[in-house]
This record gives structure tokens, sequence and C-alpha cells, in this order.
């Protein structure tokens, strides 16, 4: 299952439909803790959050199942594309880093390379 996390619901939709149309099941979600107070994090094959969102963000999630002992593959997506933001994505050896607007072949290519790779989670 692949767990959307943002806070912008157009993207959140979007997103959802793409992976939908590649046959994957997905949940979307508004919040960091919306996910974190979720079941379904024991199902969550991949994870796709933005890394600016009110009160959590998506390195802030990261790091709080990291915590938790959930090593998941993640994918951060970001209007904000700053150079920090990716070096420290690359820290905590995130399957990608995106841009908003990304391109769907672009997001695809990563989600089946963390799918592909799963041990590899931080």
């Amino acid at each position: 299952m692949i767990a959307i996390v943002d806070d912008d619901e157009s993207v959140r939709l979007a997103t959802e439909s793409l992976m939908r149309s590649f046959g994957f099941r997905t949940n979307i979600f508004a919040s960091a803790e919306s996910f974190l107070n979720s079941s379904t994090l024991p199902d969550t094959d991949c994870l796709i959050t933005d890394v600016q969102m009110p009160n959590m963000g998506g390195l802030e999630l990261h790091e709080v199942l990291r915590a938790r002992g959930a090593a998941l593959p993640v994918i951060f997506m970001t209007a904000f594309p700053e150079e920090q933001v990716r070096r420290r994505a690359q820290e905590v050896r995130a399957v990608g880093f995106l841009a908003k607007p990304f391109d769907g072949d672009a997001i695809m290519s990563l989600v089946f390379e963390a799918l592909k790779n799963p041990s590899q989670a931080p």
C-alpha cells in the first residue's frame, strides 16, 4: 500500500489517482498526524509525503517513524525545493526528492524503485 501525506487536497487526489492507475492500493492523509494515528502503518510499503505541512512536515514525520522503528521507503515532494532540504532528504536516504509540480513518470519511477528495494529503507 502507498501512503500519500499532503495538506494540499489537489496534490493528494492527483497522486492517489496516478498510483491507482498503476494498480496500487493507496491511503491518503491531510496531515502527518493523521497518518501516524491511523492503523495503516503496518500495511504501508511506501510513503509519499510533502516536506512542508502545518504542525509536522515530512522530514519530521520521517524522524518519528524511524524512532518508532518503522523503516519505510520515503519519497519527499515539495513546492519549495531548497538545496538544504534536498540534502537533508538525501542524508536520511530518501528514495527521492521531487519539486512540485512533478512529472508522473518521475514519481512512478521512484515508487517502483522503492518497492523493488524495500530493504534499503533507512
